[in-house]
């Protein structure tokens, strides 16, 4: 088993000596790193801090990048709650106050625990192959996944536009959910069940229960006793049936159409959705007492377009399935840059189509060139687009041209727009925003001055 390792860096020289609690972290197994250790890099780095400024607040941003960081309130320090919020969007995993060193040790390792789990549990080669993707956003999202996996038995509602793996993020929460004698996973189109039938799917029935039910027959509730059942487009589902599924949810207990006797079944919900059930509620297509039942925790894919470093991954991949245990076949430069900058409306469902015809077109060795690309498939005008340069981009700035707006205008125009989004995504920090454009912060300050607009507010 690899040793769990743990580093000490103290802020202040006020901070109290943490010798006694590192003394217990390493009666509980931690290789445990003083502050004037080389080592930077472990489980965890815990910070002793006795005031929050902003050099304190930068120097944590930087340790957080690459280290789970604990911040440890010192006893004299009275670290106000605006503060404890500004370090926790500065990127540490959590905030102690400053109690008895066994209790602080327990903490820590129970903390550090709990992390080593959610990534042995993400890094899983089998979770790999389902969940393809070494992007940040990615690799936060399956994070999130192993812990309310592991660590949660609620519901979970996944909420993602089409194309983005909601379905495969399902299989992947049944595969890492520890219950030892799991059944399988049930799968329901909701948007493919008919009214007349949709009790009968959901709940079964008994014998007689309706013209051509000639035996007593299980529902989805019944099959996935035991497992995890997937309601896939739950949005699409008419507020009728919506309030059938309140007492199943909430109680685990149901009647077959046609019978009157409650059976019990115990199973892991997960929804999925491209709808927005949130806006559903206040306009009332969605029920909001089904919503808080099957949103117990919310998981929100991102979009290929906020991830497109994975789509060389998913490229690959892709193609290691068409190949289906055949040679390997690589792709051609120019072709990897062209389905690097493509639009994908339908996410990663569209680029699998996609790859799976420039497979089935390629033809005899060598990579695979952009000859083998459909004529609806290649790029207008020549030229492959910037991957950033999404159609609404392209659209205002056709109007912006249609308007004789010159291109000075239109490049002040963007910068200042991409200040205010940076701004406003990183709550107005201003050394987070100008690492996010790639400008230093004198930089950053000297441009908001000249231009006046571009401001957070």
């Amino acid at each position: 088993m690899t040793t769990r390792s743990i580093w000490f860096k103290c802020f202040s020289a006020t901070a109290p000596p943490t010798a006694t609690v590192a003394k217990e972290l390493a009666r509980l197994g931690f290789a445990v790193h003083p502050d004037n250790s080389k080592s930077r890099e472990g489980d965890c780095c815990v910070a002793a801090i006795s005031e929050v400024d902003a050099k304190v607040v930068a120097e944590i941003e930087q340790l957080s990048q690459s280290n789970h960081v604990v911040v440890l309130s010192t006893p004299a320090a009275k670290i106000l709650p605006e503060a404890r919020w500004q370090l926790l969007h500065a990127g540490v995993a959590d905030v102690l106050d400053w109690t008895s060193d066994g209790m602080l040790a327990a903490q820590i390792a129970a903390r550090v625990d709990r992390w080593a789990e959610i990534e042995r549990l993400a890094d899983d080669a089998s979770i790999r192959r389902m969940l393809v993707g070494d992007s940040p956003a990615w690799r936060s999202l399956v994070r999130k996944l192993a812990e309310i996996a592991a660590f949660s038995s609620g519901n979970l509602l996944i909420v993602g536009e089409t194309g983005t793996g909601k379905e495969r993020i399902a299989e992947a929460l049944h595969v890492m959910d520890r219950r030892p004698h799991k059944v399988e996973l049930v799968v329901v189109d909701c948007a493919t069940l008919s009214p007349e039938l949709s009790g009968s799917e959901l709940f079964g029935h008994e014998r007689g229960a309706f013209t051509g039910a000639i035996a007593a027959r299980d529902g989805a509730f019944a099959r996935a006793n035991g497992g995890t059942l997937l309601l896939d487009e739950i949005g699409e589902l008419p507020l009728p049936l919506q309030a059938q599924l309140l007492r199943v949810i909430q109680e685990r207990t149901y009647k077959r159409v046609g019978g009157n006797a409650w059976h019990r079944t115990e199973f892991r919900l997960v929804c999925a959705t491209n709808r927005d059930l949130e806006q559903g509620v206040r306009n009332g297509t969605f029920r909001a007492d089904l919503y808080y039942r099957v949103a117990d925790w919310v998981l929100r894919p991102p979009p290929l377009r906020a991830r497109r470093s994975d789509i060389p991954l998913l490229v690959r991949h892709f193609i290691n399935e068409a190949s289906n245990g055949g040679a390997q076949v690589d792709v051609d430069p120019s072709l990897a840059d062209y389905l690097l900058c493509r639009d994908y409306p339908g996410n990663v469902r569209d680029l699998k189509r996609l790859v799976m015809r420039l497979h089935a077109r390629h033809a005899g060795p060598g990579p695979i060139t952009i000859g083998a690309l459909l004529a609806d498939d290649r790029p207008d005008g020549g030229g492959a687009p910037e991957p950033w340069a999404e159609p609404g981009f392209l659209l205002a700035l056709q109007r912006a041209l249609d308007q004789g707006i010159a291109l000075k205008e239109i490049g002040r125009a963007v910068t200042n727009a991409a200040i205010r989004m940076s701004l406003a995504q990183e709550n107005g920090n201003l050394q987070r925003a100008a690492r996010r454009l790639g400008v230093t912060d004198r930089a950053l300050q000297m441009r908001r001055a000249h231009d006046g607009g571009a401001s957070s507010d």
